[in-house]
């Protein structure tokens, strides 16, 4: 937006005071006499690119606990997840990193209220005199007329650093326009969403996933349109341990997009395919207080977790081996085990293999070339493993 809110002002009202005729979704078409539209279609200056001074943006806005940053200015991020998994715990510690470092935040809300919003962030520890004072919360309940855009400008002049969307579905709907339409989806990007990111703001919608996490990937709910259209990151935060007052609430944050890759090389790989960035960890003590957390990821934490997964299953397959031969009334064939064990044969005979190799299964032949499996004589009663021996 402008750094004149008079020249903001003779732009969409005209010199004279008189309100022409401009809604919302012809905001291109309003008097440009005082501004003219940026050129973007000449040929660009490639010269920083190819003497080599050119940087490539950087997540400076919100950081982890370790200080590395979280979005990037002057560009569309999002966050998405199911409902009550931290999207906007997430937002608000950004919010409350850029108001503590003396900058202006903007909070677009379509979902919550004033109320509520400032609650958490008080609950988070904020002044409530820099609230006040760079915390710029907006609640719009129809769509926007020529006096709101105004409304919208004058935030803007304070440069916030941050501008948060809550609720692009039904900022979507106030807006009349289809979730699921892509030519929608770019529409409201370019008539909210743009402007916001044109202001030099680090823009973060948060949105909502589709129910089915089979169907899910890397996308949030509606037109596809919402991540291809980013240019920034986008998150994807999975629940770990539900939010709550008096509980500790943890959710996974992964990158699914990062358009100028500063922000993947922070994190770490995984499974499915979007790096494992940071882990949201909210301990509420009452209403009043919860200490917050953005932890970075360590690769030890990540692969003794999946060791740890992988272990607990086959002991408990082992110990289902177990108490299968110590119930039978005569050795056990490969398949006699697989009978009377649930689970996949792969692992059944993964779990088998294991016991003879730690000597809790003796084997001996048996007629026709089978393998006949018992317990050794201190093992004959379920449950009751030699002395010294955990069960």
């Amino acid at each position: 937006m402008t750094t004149d809110i008079n020249q903001a002002m003779d732009a969409y009202f005209g010199p004279d005071g008189e309100e022409p005729p401009v809604d919302w979704g012809d905001v291109d078409a309003a008097p440009t006499d005082k501004e003219p539209a940026p050129r973007t279609w000449a040929a660009q200056d490639l010269r920083s690119v190819l003497d080599g001074s050119y940087r490539p943006p950087q997540p400076t806005v919100g950081r982890r606990d370790d200080g590395v940053g979280l979005f990037y200015p002057g560009r569309m991020n999002s966050v998405a997840s199911e409902s009550e998994a931290g999207k906007t715990w997430l937002a608000l510690i950004a919010c409350l990193q850029e108001i503590n470092d003396g900058n202006h935040v903007l909070y677009l809300d379509f979902e919550d209220d004033a109320g509520g919003v400032v609650g958490r962030l008080l609950c988070l520890g904020a002044n409530p005199a820099d609230v006040l004072e760079r915390f710029h919360y907006v609640r719009p309940e129809n769509q926007p007329s020529d006096i709101d855009l105004i409304d919208l400008a004058m935030v803007l002049e304070h440069s916030p650093t941050l501008a948060i969307v809550d609720g692009v579905t039904e900022g979507m709907s106030l807006f009349g326009l289809e979730l699921k339409d892509n030519t929608d989806v770019a529409k409201f990007g370019r008539q909210l969403l743009r402007p916001l990111m044109n202001s030099g703001a680090a823009v973060v919608t948060l949105d909502h996933v589709v129910k089915s996490s089979e169907n899910r990937g890397r996308y949030s709910i509606g037109g596809v349109h919402k991540l291809n259209g980013l240019n920034g990151v986008m998150y994807m935060l999975e629940n770990r341990r539900p939010f709550g007052i008096g509980v500790t609430g943890k959710s996974t944050i992964r990158v699914a997009k990062d358009r100028p890759g500063q922000i993947r090389k922070n994190g770490l790989s995984h499974s499915s395919g979007m790096h494992w960035y940071a882990d949201l960890v909210v301990k509420s003590e009452t209403q009043e207080y919860a200490e917050a957390h953005l932890y970075a990821p360590t690769q030890r934490d990540e692969e003794d977790r999946e060791a740890d997964e992988e272990q607990k299953r086959l002991n408990a397959l082992k110990r289902k081996v177990l108490d299968a031969l110590a119930n039978a009334r005569e050795p056990l064939t490969g398949k006699g085990i697989e009978d009377r064990v649930s689970g996949r044969a792969q692992d059944k005979r993964q779990a088998v293999a294991a016991l003879v190799d730690e000597g809790r299964i003796t084997v001996q032949p048996g007629p026709r070339g089978a393998t006949l499996h018992s317990l050794p004589p201190a093992r004959t009663e379920a449950g009751n493993p030699p002395e010294g021996e955990a069960a």
